[in-house]
């Protein structure tokens, strides 16, 4: 009998073959069979066999048998080299920033390489690379792997486009290239067991294949989040295995094809974020295994259709920001299985039907901004999952159903903006869930229910605008968790003074225009208060001292009252105080002079009371200080003439004693006999001891003097230029020669809407200074401006210099050397970035006054409108477009929305990636929608961080959005945003999964 023996080593197979006699003695014959082709390694070995003697036939067959085993071995074996050469390939031609490739090498089996899975221990079936910062382009040898089942390069830096090669990789089953910077049209391929597609978040462009419907095996198809255009190709039809469709975020248009009906196994459409036109097809509705229907933020018109009450396993259906009209089809209670329902944004009419009793699964709710009329209806109180119900800015008349929130699980009520009338309910609270409660701008009347006094939950709570009566209980004075009360505007009466005030987290109170009486407290038992509005009341009795201890009090209106005595000096302790109004009191005395060392004193109204003395001439020196009103009061002497007080308008000075100041504070002139002779007199007594004095200061005066004078340098090219510097050291170093040679295209920094930005440099010091030139502007205007732009702050950066011919002008500021947030952040963990936006929001509270102030100051001074030179990416959307271009306080609470929304998914203002939305916030709407964390989130957030963390990450996005909501009306005063990112490091995130609480315009 012949024996066979087969050695193998790595691709190096010899084969030994014998054959013995009866007698037992053998011939053996090994030949060594490396390299050889499969033709070349038959031959050989059967041309060895064939040469022996007496081989019998029972040998040979059995030889041949063997042989074919050896070819199938060799073939292996160099396909097992073809794959590590193709692997090798990919490494090089990618860049690993973060060594996730570093086991990639030949002295290790591939098998055991990181991301790499293999079957049989040899060949290559799976490439898992997510989210390891590889760079580059994705090489075509990836898809020259023969048995490659899965590849997912998801959350990398990959660029370029996708290689057209696609249609190679026959056994590919799963492929994920989403997140990454991928351009280009989308390759056309043909891979029937391809079950899932995943290219969302790239930079894709042009149109979805015709053939798309090649895929027939797909399960799940997204590309979301690209710049797709055109419409949605008939072939997708073909996909009759389809379950989810993602198309979100696109550019695509004309209507959705009525066909999607025939794609019967789709459970999840999602095609929000377009510009689909026309009605929402009536063939939806035979997708009875839909669960989840997503067509927001589109043109979508008409009806909703009655079909879509056939979807009997819909959990979530939202429409919310379209062109819809009609009233809610009866048909869409028959979803008993319904979850979340979003109809908002659009304008549909009608009364809210009884019907909504059948969704007893029901737990969002929003119908807000819509037409609706008529009653709540009763049956909403009969929802037993019910948590967000949000039914704001409609035409809601009658009362608030008695039993609402008895049989709920309420942790969100929102009703403002409505016509509702009669009395709180008492059991909104029942759930002892509810912490935002939402009712102003109604007719709701009688007092404050007691529940309320007692609902511990509560932390937000916006009761004004009413017709509500009453006394406060002593509970409401000591509801724990509250940080924001207003109760402002209603017919509330009593003394507040006579009860414990103990809300340890309140941050903001307003009272303002009640019947409430008696003395002020002197304390609301919180260290946090930053806003607190008493204003239009009938207090009396004096101010309390102890509001010195306020330390982060930023806002203080006590105006309106009966309050008298004198201004205590420990309103000076407030550091941070910006807005301080006692008008329209009885106060007497003398204006403290402490209320100079205030350090960012925005705003002082004193008028209206029986103040005496002079003005203290220091509080003109407080550079932060932009808007004063003293008049009618008995205040006499010279007005001062720095600071707020140079260009005060007449109706803030009238009703005193006062002279002095420009000619627009319409006082007369200090020059009277009697007033200059005691002048005269003093003076000459004390000459000889200040002749020193005044010799220094004569001399720092002229130094000063001659810094801010206007110099004036012809040029061949612009005309004349006018120069003229806020600064002495700047007058010293920079001339008009180093500002015109710095307006050239390699200095560019920035340009906008406003103007370009340069960085220049002085030719005496080489010290930096960045130029800014905009459009000329009037004369007048331009002297008003520059006023304005003297004020001094730590948030503010500094102008150093003015200079303008007949053809444009330029602002000089001092060059501050910084980063991207995006390039910032990067590698910051959550707790730190957290850390940073309470931080900017510290800073933004103090610093949006003073903006607003200025833009105040501006008009009324002015009586026209100076423009604001606003080109960021972060001026709101009704900034940018206005004719006035004056800033707001809500037009900078979108800037910090922004910078938010940057801290958060580590996307940057100009982001490439951010496709048809053109803006970060667009993009980030149409991702949070779904609170869908991986697809917005920066990912190493997500790294090693709890759900209590997640959830901290997506209340905060949720605050972001408010911020940017297109209504300025919607966005969160200035006040409430450190309270609100308190608030969620204090509770650790309240969102469950799958709650969406965000909505334009949340308030």
């Amino acid at each position: 009998m012949g024996h066979q023996l087969l050695s193998l080593n790595g691709c190096s197979i010899s084969l030994s073959l014998s054959s013995g006699s009866g007698s037992g003695s053998a011939s053996q014959k090994s030949i060594l069979l490396s390299n050889l082709s499969p033709f070349e390694l038959v031959i050989k070995v059967w041309s060895a066999e064939m040469a022996k003697k007496g081989l019998e036939r029972y040998e040979m067959v059995m030889e041949i048998m063997f042989l074919f085993l050896f070819i199938i071995n060799l073939s292996a074996c160099r396909g097992f080299e073809v794959e590590l050469e193709l692997l090798l390939a990919m490494k090089a031609s990618i860049s690993d920033h973060s060594h996730a490739l570093s086991s990639w090498n030949s002295s290790v089996s591939f098998c055991k390489w990181n991301g790499i899975t293999c079957f049989d221990s040899s060949h290559v079936s799976k490439i898992e690379l997510p989210g390891t910062n590889l760079s580059g382009r994705i090489p075509e040898s990836i898809f020259r792997l023969p048995n490659i089942q899965s590849i997912d390069l998801s959350s990398n830096q990959l660029s370029g486009e996708i290689p057209r090669n696609l249609s190679s990789c026959f056994s590919l089953r799963y492929l994920n290239l989403s997140s990454n910077n991928l351009t280009g049209l989308i390759p056309s391929a043909h891979l029937p067991v391809l079950e899932r597609l995943d290219l969302s978040n790239n930079m894709l462009s042009g149109e979805i294949p015709e053939d798309i419907g090649l895929f027939s095996g797909l399960k799940v198809l997204d590309f979301g989040g690209n710049v797709l255009s055109g419409r949605i190709p008939d072939s997708v039809t073909n996909m009759t295995m389809l379950e989810f469709l993602t198309l979100a975020s696109n550019q695509l248009t004309g209507e959705i094809p009525r066909k999607l009906g025939l794609m019967k196994s789709l459970r999840w459409i999602y095609l929000g974020y377009n510009n689909f036109s026309g009605e929402i097809p009536k063939e939806i509705g035979e997708l009875i295994s839909l669960k989840h229907l997503d067509l927001v933020y589109n043109n979508l018109t008409g009806e909703i259709p009655s079909s879509l009450g056939n979807l009997i396993n819909l959990e979530y259906l939202f429409l919310y920001f379209n062109k819809l009209t009609g009233p809610i089809p009866k048909p869409i209670f028959n979803l008993k299985k319904l979850v979340s329902l979003d109809l908002s944004d659009n304008s549909l009419s009608g009364e809210i039907p009884e019907l909504f009793s059948k969704l007893q699964n029901l737990e969002i709710l929003h119908l807000f901004s819509n037409n609706f009329s008529g009653k709540i209806p009763n049956a909403l109180s009969s929802l037993p999952h019910l948590q967000v119900l949000q039914l704001w800015s409609n035409r809601l008349s009658g009362e608030i159903p008695r039993d609402l929130g008895k049989y709920n699980n309420l942790t969100v009520l929102d009703l403002s903006t409505n016509n509702l009338t009669g009395k709180i309910p008492e059991n909104l609270c029942a759930s002892g869930r509810l912490f935002k409660l939402i009712l102003f701008s109604n007719s709701l009347e009688g007092e404050i229910p007691e529940s309320l006094s007692l609902c511990k939950s509560l932390q937000r709570v916006r009761l004004q605008k009413n017709r509500l009566s009453g006394e406060l209980s002593p509970e409401f004075t000591t509801l724990p968790l509250v940080y924001f009360l207003d109760i402002s505007s209603n017919n509330l009466s009593g003394r507040i003074d006579d009860r414990k005030w103990d809300m340890p987290q309140l941050q903001m109170l307003n009272l303002a225009s009640n019947n409430f009486f008696g003395l002020v407290p002197g304390s609301f038992g919180s260290k946090k208060v930053e806003n607190l509005d008493l204003s239009g009341n009938n207090f009396s009795g004096s101010i309390p001292q102890s509001f010195g201890e306020f330390s982060e009090l930023m806002e203080l209106k006590l105006s309106e009252n009966e309050l008298s005595g004198q201004i205590p000096d420990q309103l000076s302790y407030c550091k941070k105080l910006v807005t301080l109004d006692l008008s329209h009191n009885h106060l007497t005395g003398e204006i403290p002079t402490s209320l100079s060392a205030m350090p960012v004193l925005g705003q002082l109204d004193l008028s209206v009371n029986e103040l005496t003395g002079t003005i203290p001439a220091n509080l003109g020196n407080v550079e932060s200080l932009v808007q004063v009103n003293i008049s009618h009061n008995h205040f006499h002497g010279s007005l001062p003439s720095t600071g707020a007080f140079l260009a005060i308008n007449s109706s803030a000075v009238t009703g005193n004693k006062l002279c002095g100041g420009e000619k627009t504070s319409g006082l007369p002139p200090c020059n009277g006999v009697k007033n200059h002779a005691r002048w005269f007199v003093l003076t000459f007594l004390l000459a000889f001891l200040m002749m020193f004095a005044i010799i220094v200061f004569f001399s720092i005066f002229v130094r000063q003097r001659k810094g801010s004078e206007l110099k004036r340098v012809e040029s061949d090219q612009d005309g004349t230029w006018e120069l003229q510097f806020l600064n002495s050291r700047a007058s010293k170093s920079i001339t008009v020669k180093d500002i015109v040679t710095s307006l050239r295209e390699e200095n560019l920094v920035a340009s906008g809407k406003t103007g370009l930005s340069y960085k220049g440099k002085s030719a005496s010091n080489n010290k930096q200074f960045l130029a800014k030139k905009v459009a000329s502007i009037s004369t007048s205007c331009w002297m008003d401006w520059t006023q304005l732009c003297k004020v001094n702050h730590p948030n503010i950066v500094k102008l150093l210099a003015t200079c303008r011919s007949g053809k444009a002008a330029i602002l000089v500021y001092e060059y501050i050397e910084g980063k991207h947030l995006s390039e910032v952040i990067q590698g910051l963990s959550w707790e730190r970035r957290l850390k940073v936006a309470i931080g900017i929001a510290r800073a933004l509270s103090t610093y949006i006054v003073i903006v607003h102030l200025v833009s105040l100051l501006a008009t009324s001074l002015l009586g026209k409108s100076c423009k604001c030179f606003n080109s960021s990416a972060y001026v709101a959307p009704e900034t940018k477009g206005s004719s006035k271009g004056l800033t707001t306080e809500k037009s900078d609470i979108y800037g910090f929305g922004l910078l938010l929304i940057e801290l958060l998914t580590g996307k940057s203002a100009a982001d490439p990636e951010l496709g048809i939305h053109g803006s970060l916030v667009e993009w980030a709407r149409y991702c949070y929608s779904d609170c869908h964390l991986e697809m917005w989130v920066d990912t190493a957030l997500t790294k090693n961080n709890n759900q209590v963390v997640l959830n901290q990450i997506v209340e905060t996005m949720n605050l972001g959005l408010q911020c940017t909501a297109g209504d300025p009306a919607a966005r969160p005063c200035a006040i409430e945003l450190v309270k609100s990112l308190e608030s969620v490091v204090r509770s650790g995130g309240c969102v469950s999964s799958g709650l969406k609480l965000f909505s334009v315009g949340l308030y």
